[in-house]
């Protein structure tokens, strides 16, 4: 345990004393969050073992600033915000484009050749080099987005910072998460996979191989696969009813690349756009 990780946990036991008093805390707490600014440091990411693992300490240091900082006005031409932490800047230099529109708290972290469309990424969360986060996206707290991957256009990335030890949303490299998907409480999306439009994704929700029937995993879809919104029909005593799952349709080879105009035909056999 690193000192700076050992001063986290001290100051996080008392978290319920802290105030913006507390000068020596934030101190520590402002050089989590200038590592996680800078990529230095990461709230999680995948083991050899293909687990995500949580850095919990990092989570609490970004609990730790909101007890450790006081609202501040911010004046942008017309714009007034009220806010505990500033929001990125210097984007040239860090080789991201940013639309007008597009915003990024500090505390996220943003890697060359970036795109963001008039979309939002806040505290925590981490994107890889050539992703797009189209319009109106969204990339919740400490959400974890791999490279090259593209969030469509309306795409709500769910944040997760409470508790310290909970997993968050990670989409995996090469990913494409359609227009209007939910991706939230921890859910995954693995290397290469595709979702349809409007996919909903959470922990609680199984995920079924469309050849085979079979129930793969609850809220975790494999890599390069495509997958769609569906419902699977449940009998309880008061009748059927139909209950959300996501549903498998097509297993790409390692390593394949999207086809874009491929991709349409397959959805649109299955009712689906991207």
């Amino acid at each position: 345990m690193s000192s700076l990780e050992s001063n986290i946990e001290k100051w996080y036991s008392q978290i319920g004393d802290m105030t913006p008093q507390n000068l020596e805390a934030r101190r520590d707490v402002e050089l989590v969050i200038t590592k996680l600014d800078d990529g230095q440091l990461r709230v999680a990411q995948i083991n050899e073992k293909n687990e995500v693992v949580v850095n919990e300490w990092v989570k609490k240091a970004i609990l730790l600033l909101f007890r450790l900082r006081g609202l501040e006005k911010a004046e942008v031409g017309p714009f007034e915000f009220l806010d505990k932490l500033e929001l990125k800047t210097d984007y040239e230099r860090r080789g991201v484009r940013v639309v007008p529109g597009a915003s990024a708290r500090r505390g996220s972290f943003l890697s060359p050749g970036v795109i963001l469309m008039p979309s939002y990424v806040n505290i925590g969360a981490w994107v890889g080099p050539g992703t797009m986060v189209d319009t109106w996206a969204t990339v919740g707290s400490c959400a974890q987005i791999g490279s090259n991957v593209h969030l469509a256009g309306g795409v709500g990335i769910g944040g997760v910072l409470e508790p310290a030890n909970a997993v968050p949303v990670v989409i995996e490299d090469d990913a494409f998460i359609g227009s209007r998907c939910m991706i939230v409480e921890g859910a995954r999306v693995g290397k290469g996979s595709v979702l349809g439009a409007g996919t909903i994704l959470n922990p609680s929700i199984p995920v079924i191989d469309a050849q085979t029937g079979e129930e793969v995993s609850r809220g975790y879809v494999p890599d390069y696969c495509v997958a769609v919104s569906a419902n699977r029909k449940r009998e309880y005593p008061g009748g059927e009813f139909y209950l959300p799952c996501v549903l498998i349709i097509k297993r790409m080879s390692e390593g394949e690349r999207h086809n874009k105009a491929a991709l349409n035909d397959i959805l649109r056999d299955h009712g689906v756009a991207t």
